[in-house]
């Protein structure tokens, strides 16, 4: 899932933060893409001064690529023109991304993720697996205190295969919870799968972001929804309340994943 990342990064610490655990997890032999989004269209709002506001604009991004660069040491990075959502979208379908990873600026939800309202987007609409980093409680590192979600379904496998391969990874240890409030559960089948997952009486939003408070990532499946109709599910939800990192994995093929805790 890590071996082709691509990284939204603008000028703020958040996208550098974003960087660093990208580069944390991009797999061995595995590629890291650093894109910046000058969206030097903006620039003819400045009338007479144009041409300065672009200058400015692109100088921002070259300025904020190269800390980046000077932090992970990617594999190529690149500023692109044009709409940030559509050009992030544009560069993840052109690398062929397995995940794609973004900064977020705490509460403030309707203002969205790296690239303000962009980022929210991008975690609706990308086709491969979604970042949201958040500095981590521990200081750093590679994530070992993952938590999963978990509830007996096939992007809730994809989820836990992703959880158990960075526990492999990175020494780590892995906390199943099942949100028993709201759409119906069947506990015998989790705890079949899952035998170490936790039961919790509240919805799953609850018992995830609950447990993130002392967690270094959140992984969650995805139930392939898109655009508005992925506004308000429970890995976006997450992904916005959570209080580390979160990774929602999708766009990955479901055959063969054990679905055993």
């Amino acid at each position: 899932m890590c071996e082709r990342i691509v990284c939204g990064i603008d000028e703020t610490p958040e996208s550098l933060e974003a960087a660093l655990q990208a580069a944390r997890l991009r797999a061995p032999g595995g590629v890291l893409v650093l894109v910046a989004v000058a969206e030097v269209a903006l620039a003819a709002r400045a009338g007479w001064a144009a041409v300065r506001v672009a200058d400015r604009i692109w100088g921002g991004c070259e300025d904020a690529l190269q800390r980046a660069v000077a932090l992970v040491q990617p594999t190529s990075y690149r500023i692109v023109k044009g709409r940030p959502y559509l050009a992030l979208l544009g560069q993840i379908e052109r690398e062929r991304a397995t995940l794609v990873a973004l900064g977020t600026h705490e509460h403030r939800r309707a203002a969205g993720l790296v690239f303000g309202s962009v980022g929210t987007a991008v975690l609706c609409d990308a086709p491969c697996s979604v970042l949201v980093a958040r500095r981590q409680p521990s200081g750093g590192g590679p994530p070992r205190r993952i938590v999963v979600g978990v509830d007996g379904s096939p992007p809730a496998a994809v989820a836990a295969a992703v959880a158990q391969e960075l526990e492999a990874r990175f020494s780590g240890e892995v906390r199943a919870v099942t949100g028993l409030g709201g759409k119906q559960v069947d506990s015998g089948v989790v705890s079949e799968l899952y035998p170490e997952a936790e039961f919790d009486p509240r919805p799953p939003v609850e018992a995830i972001v609950d447990r993130s408070r002392t967690a270094d990532l959140v992984v969650v499946g995805s139930r392939g929804l898109h655009g508005w109709r992925a506004f308000g599910s429970v890995s976006e939800r997450v992904a916005h309340r959570a209080r580390c990192s979160v990774l929602v994995a999708r766009g990955l093929d479901t055959a063969g994943v054990s679905t055993g805790g």
